[in-house]
């Protein structure tokens, strides 16, 4: 009875279900098992022998962890066997397997796009910064250009007007200038009076016209004056003819005076200012290079004097550059001028004359040797081309 005990011990299976699968006992129901068989045996032998033979078995009976799980019945094949140590393994497999660990490695593959996202866009904001940081310092480089040459061109005049400094003079351009200068003046008065005589001519022959139609009127109205309120309506109508023509005289030397004084004289002033900062420029960086190269001569001082005396050439060619242009315009200037007035000037005094000598042909005349053609009555709206 004791060997078929040992037997069975020996040849302990797991329990399979009607369908031939595993039973679903837990891991350590193996123990529960033996505890269960011990005290079997223990109930059935009763005895000492049947103690020790218990612990036989108990010690030398299969092990539970080696334990196989068939899917047939007793005593078939080895198909189908699958050790309970391979199922520990697999189940550890699995675990190690699991969704954490894919987390874990999802988890690393988005932080390293993450990062690499992280980093161009990081770099964009570097190349933006570095793009304001470099034009923000090309600004600050220009300020401050330009606040020290305003200091040392400040500084220049300053020196210039209380006699202490010295400053470059070309004797005869700067005569020219003056020349040109007073004779704006002048031309800027003959321009003023033109433009008075203008009004006033203009308002003079308005009233004419007016005149003349209430002449005519009147001689429509009295019969015992008709022929004299006659003769002096045709009269005023051919003195306001004759008017028109003058203005339109007038009005075309004033429009070349105005041309040859605010424009032609204005611009070639304009180059004389640039010249006369030119030259404040250039003797301020004059005097600067002479103020260096008469301290002392070490490593920084030699380093200065060389910078100031690269400014100075710079300014020094901007001011030979800028005094040519002077005396060119000058020169042309000049010409311009002579033929300009030369054509104005004959015009005022034939027009003026055979205005005022009653010559209605010579005034006729005078503006056709001009080419000056007068507007058509009641054309005084000026045209869009010169609303512009």
């Amino acid at each position: 009875m004791t060997d078929s005990i040992m037997s069975k011990a020996a040849t302990m299976e797991i329990p399979i279900n009607s369908n031939g699968d595993t039973g679903t006992l837990p891991e350590d129901d193996s123990l529960e098992q033996a505890a269960k068989l011990q005290w079997s045996l223990d109930e059935k032998v009763g005895s000492s022998r049947g103690t020790r033979d218990l612990q036989q078995v108990m010690v030398s009976g299969p092990n539970l962890n080696e334990t196989s799980i068939v899917s047939g019945g007793y005593g078939g094949t080895a198909e189908g066997i699958i050790p309970t140590s391979s199922i520990k393994e697999l189940r550890m497999k699995a675990r190690r397997s699991s969704s954490p660990a894919i987390c874990h490695i999802e988890s690393q593959s988005h932080k390293h796009q993450g990062s690499n996202m992280h980093h161009s866009s990081s770099s964009s904001s570097m190349t933006a910064e570095e793009t304001t940081r470099g034009v923000a310092v090309e600004k600050l480089e220009t300020v401050k250009k330009w606040g020290l040459n305003t200091y040392k061109c400040t500084k220049q005049m300053i020196s210039e007007r209380f006699g202490r400094g010295s400053r470059t003079v070309d004797l005869e351009l700067e005569a020219q200038i003056e020349v040109l200068r007073d004779t704006k003046r002048k031309y800027e008065n003959v321009l003023r009076l033109a433009r008075a005589l203008t009004n006033h001519f203009y308002n003079m022959v308005q009233t004419q016209h007016a005149l003349g139609d209430t002449f005519a009127d009147l001689s429509q109205k009295s019969p015992e004056l008709r022929d004299e309120f006659g003769y002096n309506a045709e009269t005023q109508k051919l003195l306001c003819k004759n008017g028109e023509t003058l203005l339109g005289a007038i009005n075309f030397f004033v429009s070349s005076i105005n041309t040859l004084v605010n424009k032609t004289m204005e611009d070639t002033l304009m180059t004389i200012k640039m010249y006369e900062n030119a030259r404040l420029e250039f003797d301020a960086y004059r005097s600067d290079l002479e103020e260096l190269s008469m301290g002392p001569r070490d490593a920084v001082a030699m380093a200065r004097i060389e910078a100031a005396q690269q400014q100075y050439q710079v300014h020094k060619e901007k001011y030979e550059r800028l005094r040519s242009d002077v005396a060119i315009k000058l020169k042309f200037l000049e010409e311009n001028k002579v033929k300009v007035m030369h054509k104005q000037l004959l015009l005022f005094h034939n027009a003026i004359s055979a205005y005022f000598a009653g010559n209605q042909q010579q005034l006729e005349q005078t503006l056709k040797q001009f080419n000056i053609k007068l507007k058509p009555p009641g054309d005084d709206k000026p045209s869009w081309l010169e609303e512009q």
